[in-house]
């Protein structure tokens, strides 16, 4: 196996996992409600908000029933499929 395709899906593995730690770390803060007058708790919300809306949107439009009783589950939704990516692409290419 080359060395390029080795390194390419080191780095997707990486930004998998990254990614999946600031869907955990947006759904905790959802709950926790942290005070957004401190300007670095504002800025960090603000780019987690900005990174994870989108898919947590898109789930949700997809499919509807992922709420249930005013409790969101698209980060589960999303985890899940993120995971299943991941070893998808790894069993995949190593396997």
């Amino acid at each position: 196996m080359s060395a390029l395709i080795y390194a390419l899906v080191q780095v997707i593995h990486t930004v998998i996992n990254l990614y999946i730690w600031m869907i955990i770390i947006a759904a905790v803060l959802s709950f926790v409600q942290p005070n957004p007058a401190n300007p670095t708790v504002r800025s960090l919300i603000f780019g987690l908000y900005r990174l994870t809306e989108p898919a947590f949107a898109w789930v949700r439009r997809k499919m509807p029933f992922v709420v249930v009783g005013g409790i969101d589950l698209s980060p589960i939704v999303i985890l899940l499929a993120l995971q299943f990516l991941d070893v998808f692409l790894l069993r995949l290419v190593f396997g």
